[in-house]
């Protein structure tokens, strides 16, 4: 233990010092000394009570630069509730409480632009590739806010949780070398691969009461659990917030959502959301943050609250987040940040909502009546009782037996989840049974993994049938290898992931996924069948004895302290100024330093051809696919190719199969835009309603825009890719008169008109010229504001800042 004293007696005299950067040093110094000293069984130690509380909690758990400010935050929202002069929702306390200017921002619900100061930025591997290749496009040195990269999305499932980690790492070398390298280069918390899921991470160590965090991936939200604005984005908004730029978003209109009465038996969180997206829709909520408040919250877990409001990006809400309670100090003191827990005691007035506040709209769920759910298939909204699935299965033609059960996901992952689930499996392997489905395990976090190795669960999960998987996104985002039915063959598969649009898991069209909760996924994977109900039904044991499962119980969290199991992080250094300088030279076939998109010609945009007609729902995934497309997330000119193929064309009914109005031939969307760019013809795309929902992957925009797109027009839009759209300097702009949308032909030439004098609020002119040479004239909606344009005319929003420096 000589080492051990020797380090705390330095970590006391760095605290000397007098400078925040000085204590920030000390204990990331004391921090890895004693995670080094915790591998080997030494006990950890606690940051002296004899320091202020504000200094303690002055920090994240691993990373320096961060700070609880509450001060701050409550000086803004009592300048902003005296000039609004009535009660404030909890979610507009803490965005209101972000403000730039607090005393000048105009606010209004659904209207007006707030200007705001995040206090950290995190970032998944898939898209912090071009979120790290923008930031250096902006020539900056450093990033201005604590920012983290997570390494999750890269990992594909195919035997299991050692061999696919290893695997990941061969092939994905040049991506993670130049993530850990940049993250060094430019003061940024790295992750290593194995860690587990960015939204785990971030409840783990960065989220809690009060914090504004914006993360580049949709499920950002997951961190309103501990009563954070935790907000998905893309790339470019990242990059915003690292290099000390307020950031824009557009002030959100409030959807409260009450919960009474209490949770118990089979209905877990996850009911919650699932039945909340089948009131919403999946576009129900754009535009407003749901706030989730009332008696039945405390009934709820803090990781149960993280999925309910992880799973709110499925309803198109800005984010979720419940009030600051018992369950959340509980959570934050197990997961080492009591110290934050006491300084939000202090200031729990700012972390609930006001009494008599006013939602736009309310729901209102008895958690005693709430029955278990199941969503699905192709869409998360389609909501259906656990207990009608099989009769409503049959009559639809979708296929009763379940092939595969897969529990885990940044939705639910957590101990209490993985415990509830071993409940269940324990029950069966008592009487001697096994899953009929294959069964998959994915852990959330390497700590969790660890913890739940120790306790006994892996092992109960793994003798039911079940093979744990890599602590990574895997099979929830399409990275799995899955081998037991072919393309195109009709099946089913239940999740208690957060997404199940069409071909989403596996690439295979013909998948029936369901989301549910991963009580009721091992329930379904031990009978083989939807049309089981584990509240009424009976399973066979191979003796014939028939038995009924015992409703799940699981504690909410370990006993004892977690295992942190394995340190996979990776900490920025003090000085990086002698860091390695990335360059083009480093890269091979999976990076691309990114060139500027040219700048707006001052023009109206003159005979834009209709690269495609799309049909129906239209989201990311089919925008920009991911399974295997994940590889080239940094190389934007290959992932190009990628470029709209899921997305269905409505002059055939058919996907990547358009018509090149050049040549008169029939090719893959992606090769018909190169064709027209390769020849000076400018493009746009006509969508349909909720055009973009799903991931906050910037590619979707960051595609058409390289391979020469102007303009999406659609019904309407989701809206992170609405403001990724804009970033890159595209026009999302919607029909006036929906109806519209059937003026416009395949084959037509369209000019938008109005450009030279576009303003907040001044609709423009499409002027729609067919083939057989009629026109007509529709008039198209935007919502840029005054900074929004400037980003159209420069170019995009990273070419503004440019200008700017």
């Amino acid at each position: 233990m000589s080492g051990l004293s020797q380090g705390i007696n330095n970590w006391h005299d760095r605290l000397k010092c007098s400078h925040i950067r000085a204590y920030f040093a000390a204990v990331t110094a004391l921090n890895s000394l004693l995670a080094k000293c915790s591998r080997t069984g030494a006990r950890r130690f606690h940051v002296s009570a004899a320091f202020s509380a504000k200094a303690k909690v002055a920090m994240s758990r691993f990373e320096p630069g961060s700070s609880v400010n509450y001060e701050k935050m409550h000086e803004n929202i009592n300048i902003v509730r005296k000039r609004l002069n009535r009660p404030l929702t909890l979610s507009e306390k803490i965005v209101y409480g972000h403000l730039d200017n607090p005393a000048g921002q105009e606010i209004e619900r659904g209207r007006t632009y707030l200007r705001l100061r995040p206090d950290r930025v995190a970032m998944q591997d898939a898209t912090a590739q071009m979120a790290m290749l923008q930031f250096i496009s902006s020539g900056l040195p450093k990033v201005a806010v604590p920012s983290t990269i997570h390494c999750d999305h890269l990992i594909e499932a195919q035997i299991g949780a050692a061999q696919d980690l290893q695997r990941a790492k061969d092939v994905n070398q040049e991506v993670y070398n130049f993530l850990a390298t940049a993250a060094a280069k430019y003061g940024v918390g790295f992750w290593k691969p194995g860690s587990g899921i960015i939204h785990q991470i971030v409840l783990e160590n960065y989220a809690y009461p009060g914090v504004m965090l914006i993360g580049t991936d949709s499920h950002t939200p997951n961190g309103g659990g501990l009563g954070s604005i935790s907000i998905g984005v893309g790339g470019a908004d990242a990059v915003d917030v690292m290099a000390g730029i307020p950031w824009e978003l557009k002030c959100p209109k409030v959807i409260g959502v009450r919960l009474t009465g209490t949770l118990s038996g089979w209905t877990s969180p996850k009911d919650v959301i699932l039945k909340v997206a089948g009131i919403l829709t999946v576009k129900g909520g754009t535009g407003a943050i749901v706030e989730y408040h009332g008696p039945g919250v405390d009934s709820v877990s803090c990781t149960g609250m993280a999925t309910i409001c992880n799973m709110g990006a499925e309803i198109g809400a800005t984010t979720s987040l419940f009030p600051y309670n018992h369950r959340m100090k509980t959570y934050m003191e197990k997961t080492g940040r009591g110290e934050i827990a006491a300084l939000a005691d202090q200031f729990k007035d700012d972390l609930v909502p006001d009494k008599g506040c006013e939602y736009d709209q309310l729901i209102e769920i008895n958690l005693s009546e709430l029955k278990p759910h199941i969503n699905g298939p192709f869409t998360p909204d389609l909501a259906h009782p656990v207990s009608d699935i099989g009769a409503i299965a049959k009559k639809s033609g979708w296929p009763l037996e379940v092939k595969v059960g897969l529990i885990g996901s940044c939705t639910n992952s957590s101990y209490e989840d993985m415990g509830r689930a071993a409940s269940l499996a324990k029950q069966a392997l008592d009487k001697g049974l096994k899953c009929k489905a294959q069964f998959t395990v994915t852990p959330g976090s390497e700590q969790i993994r660890a913890t739940i190795e120790r306790d006994g669960y892996t092992k109960i999960l793994s003798d039911v049938g079940g093979v744990v998987l890599a602590n990574a996104c895997g099979p929830c985002i399409g990275q799995w290898d899955r081998k037991d039915v072919k393309k195109g063959e009709k099946n089913t598969i239940v999740t208690s992931y957060n997404r199940n649009f069409t071909a989403r898991n596996d690439a295979n069209p013909a998948t029936h996924a369901f989301v549910t909760s991963p009580e009721i996924v091992t329930a379904l994977a031990l009978a083989g069948t939807l049309n089981f109900n584990p509240e009424t039904d009976y399973l066979t044991a191979p003796s014939g004895e028939k038995f009924k499962l015992e409703p799940p119980t699981g504690d909410e969290l370990p006993s004892r302290d977690f295992d942190p199991g394995q340190d996979t992080y990776q900490h920025p250094p003090t000085d990086s100024s002698s860091q390695h300088n990335i360059k083009e030279t480093d890269f091979y076939n999976r990076l691309q330093l990114l060139e500027p998109f040219d700048k707006w010609h001052g023009k109206d945009l003159e005979d834009l051809r209709v690269l495609i007609k799309v049909k129906g729902k239209c989201t990311t995934d089919h925008i920009s696919a991911a399974g295997p497309w994940l590889k080239f997330r940094g190389h934007l000119d290959n992932i190009s190719n990628n470029l709209l193929i899921g997305a269905v064309n409505i002059e055939n009914d058919a996907v990547n199969k358009v018509k090149n109005q050049l040549t008169g031939e029939y090719e893959g969307v992606p090769d018909v835009a190169r064709h027209y760019k390769a020849n000076g013809v400018n493009w746009l795309v006509v969508g349909d309603e909720n055009y973009g929902e799903g991931s906050s992957r910037e590619h979707a925009a960051l595609e058409p825009r390289h391979l020469g797109g102007r303009a999406i027009i659609v019904k309407s839009f989701a809206r992170i890719h609405e403001t990724n759209l804009k970033k890159q300097g595209l026009l999302p702009l919607t029909f006036a008169d929906p109806s519209d949308y059937d003026k416009i032909h395949p084959d037509d030439k369209i000019s938008i008109t109005g450009l030279k004098s576009l303003s907040p609020g001044k609709p423009l002119t499409a002027v729609i010229k067919h083939s057989d040479g009629s026109q007509d004239r529709i008039s198209l909606n935007h919502t840029f504001n005054e900074t929004q344009i400037e980003w159209f005319q420069a170019g995009s929003a990273l070419n503004r800042m440019k200008e700017l420096q």
